[in-house]
């Protein structure tokens, strides 16, 4: 029998990139209060206690991050469509401006057609 080693995935992580998102507005009301680095609960290598990649997150405040994650306002697909709609702001307005950290790698169109189609 051969064994076949299959190399551990290597997540996106960044401190850097979590404390930017924070000084943002939340990308679905507009408010500046309680703004949280929210990762994705639907792929970018979600796993059991295991966030996803830093570079998926979005700025959300604490009110419309528990809204896309366990809210019942939405059914789940509205949710998840607000979710990358909102990833996708988040990683706009940092590139626009500058601020995105150079060792993080910028999700591109394709990448986040992938993760979508995956939802």
């Amino acid at each position: 029998m051969t064994v076949i080693s299959i190399p551990k995935r290597k997540y996106v992580r960044s401190q850097k990139l979590l404390r930017l998102v924070a000084t943002l507005e939340c990308q679905l009301c507009g408010s500046y209060d309680f703004v949280q680095a929210a990762h994705t609960n639907w792929g970018g290598g979600k796993g059991r206690s295991i966030k996803s990649d830093d570079n998926l997150i979005a700025a959300l405040c604490a009110s419309c991050h528990f809204d896309i994650d366990q809210g019942s306002k939405w059914s789940r697909k509205e949710r998840q469509q607000a979710r990358w709609l909102e990833h996708r702001k988040t990683v706009e307005n940092l590139v626009d401006a500058g601020l995105w950290p150079v060792v993080v790698p910028v999700p591109n169109a394709t990448e986040w057609q992938r993760l979508f189609s995956l939802l």
